[in-house]
């Protein structure tokens, strides 16, 4: 099945946008070959502020209508205590408030952006999609990541070559209960991070310390900037360590 084709099945549809390459490719497709398209941020604490800035500039760029709803995900103690199934009940109340906002706007087919390079097994979150019974078109269409990218680029999307972007609740190691406090003190290191120069990193935290991961071509410059990393971190963390396995 081609995009153009599912799309001629579900003429009007609501798309759970994140503002990362796949389902920025989706909401240019759906403009294209669907009759309505509404893109629907859900803000929570697990997003960093730039991944909103990039929805809505995609979304100006497109000319596509866009809502963001608000959801307190850290008042759900499922959620909060960051269990092994985080993920799956993280999503279940990210998706259930944007179908239920999505069909009080008369739209009642919801899809996402998950893509067939995507690893359902290793996706627990997968499964409250599916409870939810939301599409994912570029996964029927056998559209691979590499494939979005390809297609982004050729569309002019700036999106083409964004790095694929884990939300921050990744960043605490599972078990260890998630705080506001903690997840600010990584956007604000990871934006550090980026204002130097880095970028496609992951600060993960434990017992007050930062573990810096980043690319391989990256290490050097790392080691270069050490100290400049000690300064801009040192508001954040204790300790600042750079993990040598490259993402």
């Amino acid at each position: 099945m081609e995009l153009a084709q599912f799309f001629a099945r579900h003429p009007r549809v609501a798309l759970a946008f994140s503002g990362g390459c796949d389902s920025a490719y989706l909401l240019y497709a759906a403009k294209k070959h669907a009759a309505q398209v509404c893109a629907y941020y859900v803000k929570t604490a697990f997003q960093p502020a730039f991944e909103l800035e990039d929805a809505k500039r995609l979304a100006q760029q497109l000319q596509a209508p866009m809502k963001v709803l608000e959801l307190d995900v850290l008042g759900d103690g499922r959620v909060a205590a960051n269990p092994k199934d985080r993920c799956y009940h993280c999503k279940r109340a990210m998706f259930a408030r944007l179908k239920q906002e999505a069909e009080r706007d008369g739209l009642r087919v919801l899809i996402d952006g998950t893509n067939a390079s995507d690893d359902a097994a290793d996706r627990p979150g997968m499964v409250a999609l599916r409870e939810l019974e939301v599409l994912s078109p570029l996964r029927l269409c056998g559209i691979t990541k590499d494939r979005v990218r390809a297609l982004s680029k050729e569309a002019g999307l700036f999106t083409w070559d964004k790095p694929a972007y884990a939300c921050l609740a990744t960043r605490i190691p599972t078990g260890t209960p998630i705080q506001q406090q903690t997840l600010s003190q990584v956007e604000a290191a990871e934006e550090a991070l980026r204002r130097l120069g880095f970028s496609d990193l992951r600060v993960r935290v434990g017992e007050q310390a930062a573990k810096l991961q980043l690319k391989a071509d990256q290490m050097a410059k790392a080691v270069e900037l050490r100290e400049r990393i000690l300064e801009e971190l040192s508001p954040y963390f204790d300790q600042v360590l750079l993990d040598l396995e490259a993402r």
